[in-house]
């Protein structure tokens, strides 16, 4: 069941609660990707909240949005990533310790040590620990290691993005699980529709979505498509996301029947009778959420963290290890459907007001013990009842 915030109810809570003062920290300020583009969203709505924004980032790629102080700190080289990070790190631990942030939530969205809340958009290194342990012998492996379990160990709170984000940081840091609210899913911006149609028997249209093609599953998608094809001589598939240079020996085999675009700025979902999105790793999977928001109906693998989101109405999940014919069926399934798919509803706002509830724990407790300072927020309420309805996880 999803645990999001229900406004109606909750909206005369958060009300008493301006202004709160946030530092966001990325290092790419901007729609750029999916987990910069969380924070863009989550920025601007909480500016519009009436909250006091400062982003800090090495560059913004969009124009400084009105309210909003954005700091760039200057790009770094962002290879080995490690040491991109660490340096990042410390240029944002010395604009800190120059401009002193005593009355601000410190949100953190990279791999620092100056946080108070960190939000866990991506996998989990740590899953590194299950391949044997000559493979693990490593600079780089060792430093990614210690820079995510520093990220965590400094939080006061945890949220990750998906359910099954939740439940990694909970296996592999279990020290750290008490840290851990309930998730916090992206939003969905607006975008065209699908109108629903009756789809040709011997055709329809495929879409996949995604740069990172290899870990979001295009070979295999690419295995079951061309399995459909058998049976729907017409069928098209879209692959929406590499370059085509990158992909195209996929298709080697085919005579047609396939298109490749490379991945500029929105994505037409309406175009599609289904996605299909088989990741092998896949925190969330905003390009899910964003479907279904176009009533596109989808096929995804159970390793992604938006499939707690697909219901039965809106589409299908399979386990990666279910053999091709069960994908094959469940795409026919979704192209011979005779009813509407139920449109997925998550704002940007609600997102950025849950974000609140889980600032006003923070401030209740620890960090700034029983004595808040009056420039931070005019009022603290009590929550709990709120935390409880919406299902953000507390702690003592």
């Amino acid at each position: 069941m999803n645990k999001h915030l229900n406004l109606h109810k909750d909206r005369s809570i958060l009300n008493t609660q301006l202004p709160l003062r946030f530092v966001h920290v990325v290092r790419r300020f901007g729609p750029v990707g999916g987990m910069e583009r969380y924070v863009w969203e989550l920025s601007t709505q909480l500016q519009q909240l009436g909250h006091l924004i400062t982003v800090v980032c090495e560059r913004s790629y969009v124009v400084k949005p009105h309210g909003i102080t954005v700091i760039e700190l200057g790009e770094v080289a962002p290879r080995p990533r490690w040491v991109a990070a660490l340096r990042f790190d410390h240029r944002f631990s010395r604009w800190l310790e120059s401009n002193p942030q005593p009355n601000s939530i410190i949100f953190s969205h990279e791999r620092i040590s100056s946080h108070d809340i960190t939000t866990f958009h991506g996998s989990l290194f740590a899953s590194v620990l299950d391949k044997p342990w000559w493979k693990l012998i490593s600079l780089r492996i060792a430093m990614q290691l210690f820079l995510e379990r520093r990220e965590l160990a400094n939080s006061i709170f945890i949220i990750p993005n998906s359910y099954q984000i939740k439940k990694l940081v909970a296996h592999y840091y279990p020290d750290y699980s008490y840290k851990l609210t309930d998730p916090i899913t992206p939003g969905v911006a607006s975008s065209s529709v699908r109108k629903f149609k009756k789809v040709p028997t011997n055709g329809g249209v495929i879409g996949f979505v995604g740069k990172e093609w290899k870990r979001k599953g295009l070979q295999f998608a690419v295995e079951i498509v061309e399995q459909l094809q058998k049976s729907r001589p017409n069928l098209q598939f879209v692959v929406v996301g590499p370059a085509a240079s990158e992909v195209r020996h996929l298709f080697s085999n085919w005579s047609g029947g396939f298109v490749l675009t490379e991945w500029y700025g929105q994505v037409d979902y309406s175009q599609f009778d289904v996605l299909i999105h088989p990741a092998k790793i896949e925190p969330y999977g905003m390009v899910i959420s964003e479907a279904m928001a176009a009533k596109v109906p989808v096929v995804v693998s159970d390793a992604c963290g938006a499939s707690d989101d697909v219901s039965a109405e809106a589409g299908s999940i399979l386990s990666l290890d279910s053999p091709v014919k069960n994908w094959v069926e469940a795409l026919n399934n979704q192209l011979n459907r005779k009813n509407h798919v139920p449109q997925f509803i998550r704002s940007w706002n609600d997102v950025a007001q849950e974000y609140v509830l889980v600032c006003n724990e923070l401030i209740k407790q620890s960090r700034f013990g029983t004595s808040v300072p009056s420039d931070i927020v005019e009022e603290v309420p009590d929550i709990s009842s709120a935390c409880t309805q919406i299902g953000l996880t507390r702690h003592s």
